[in-house]
């Protein structure tokens, strides 16, 4: 049966994803290592270290001491970074990183939740600039993120919101407020213990490729324990998905440059 506001209008429901290893099958915030090291941003030692603490977390998730330092070491080395330059980097590599990760069903899930007129919103610890552009590849209808301090166009390296745990769950609690989400008719998804305080703010939450911690808890609630194990490309389910107009933005700045480019080489020969 459905609630209703003081105005007789049908409350909303909505569906949160946490984003790494539920949406998709890496972390995205250590999925751009290589990208940034490629526009400079990074070393090879950086690069090397990511890759290991990507392992890590695709083995056995991670808890909550290790997030912190994952937290520590990210903070520190984007310190400096000049925000636009990141941006950039993340519309010019999207697809051919991110693409390629995401669980098919998952994408499954998203469609069927939007047919049933929910929104779909992505709570994920990564940093805003990563998340919000592969939020709006995938169709959702909100993003919750960390986000960094930036002072005249860098990174402090200071956190103004870190998307984690309980701070997950009140960000949830926030949007249900404003945006009049019935949250016991909700859903949410996760693979993290760390986000059992989000799981538990809605009426159905469900456990997906779920780390030690968060099984035992899933199995002793009676929550549904799902298994994504299909990554497929979007382009591949839907051959029209409208490219993110980040991604047009840096493809358009990307040929301005090669056009420019051209222009310059042919004017150089013809001299």
């Amino acid at each position: 049966m459905l609630d209703y506001v003081e105005n007789h209008v049908p409350m909303r429901t909505a569906a949160f994803f946490d984003l790494d290893k539920t949406i998709i099958a890496k972390s995205s915030a250590l999925a751009f290592s290589r990208s940034f090291y490629q526009g400079g941003l990074i070393n090879r030692r950086a690069v090397l270290k990511s890759a290991y603490a990507q392992f890590v977390f695709l083995v056995g998730g991670a808890d909550h001491d290790q997030m912190e330092r994952m937290r520590e070491y990210l903070s520190a080395l984007c310190r400096g970074w000049d925000v636009q330059q990141v941006r950039e980097i993340v519309a010019e590599t999207l697809y051919d990183l991110i693409d390629p990760l995401i669980y098919d069903e998952a994408a499954s899930l998203i469609e069927e939740h939007h047919a049933a007129g929910r929104d779909v919103v992505i709570v994920s610890s990564s940093g805003a600039e990563v998340v919000e552009p592969i939020g709006e590849m995938l169709g959702a209808d909100r993003v919750v993120a960390t986000r960094m301090v930036v002072e005249e166009g860098r990174y402090s390296g200071d956190i103004e919101f870190y998307a984690y745990a309980e701070n997950k769950a009140q960000a949830v609690r926030e949007l249900a407020e404003t945006e009049g989400y019935d949250l016991s008719r909700s859903y949410a998804y996760s693979d993290s213990i760390t986000d059992l305080p989000m799981l538990e703010a809605v009426g159905h939450p469900y456990v997906v490729n779920p780390d030690r911690g968060l099984r035992r808890e899933g199995v002793a609630r009676g929550w549904p324990v799902l298994t994504f194990d299909r990554p497929v490309q979007l382009r591949q389910r839907v051959p029209s998905l409208p490219v993110p107009r980040a991604v047009l933005a840096a493809t358009a700045l990307s040929a301005g440059v090669a056009a420019a480019g051209l222009v310059w080489y042919t004017a150089k020969r013809r001299r």
